[in-house]
């Protein structure tokens, strides 16, 4: 008998930890999307700077090998995203709204550099 009370007990806390966990997660939002060159094709390892619009805690993530990135547990809020890779910049993303339980998705495109490096300029040769 003593047994069965301690086990029901202890499923009892699991379940209880497990519910706070989840409902610590639900309101949390997501920022997902993939970081594109001035080629249009996507840029491996690209940086991703974020911040929420009023310029508080910029924070930053880098995209996967194609390009693609996740920034999870977001805060109801808008934010403002700015990629770089190889040199290369893209605008500023501002004011996409992030909302409790949904995912937000962006493409941001790199177009901003003193010149183009030859990464992703295509040769004569090629052509």
């Amino acid at each position: 008998m003593k047994r069965v009370l301690i086990s029901m007990l202890a499923v009892l806390v699991a379940l209880v930890c497990a519910q706070n966990l989840a409902a610590q997660h639900k309101g949390a939002g997501v920022l997902s999307g993939v970081v594109l060159g001035p080629d249009d094709k996507p840029v491996p390892h690209a940086s991703v700077t974020y911040q929420s619009s009023a310029g508080i805690a910029p924070h930053a993530v880098h995209a996967d090998s194609r390009g693609h990135f996740t920034i999870t547990k977001l805060r109801t809020d808008n934010y403002d995203l700015r990629a770089s890779g190889k040199g290369v910049y893209s605008e500023w993303e501002k004011n996409v709204a992030v909302r409790s339980g949904q995912t937000k998705s962006v493409t941001l495109h790199l177009i901003y550099a003193k010149e183009i490096p030859k990464a992703y300029t295509k040769s004569k040769a090629k052509e």
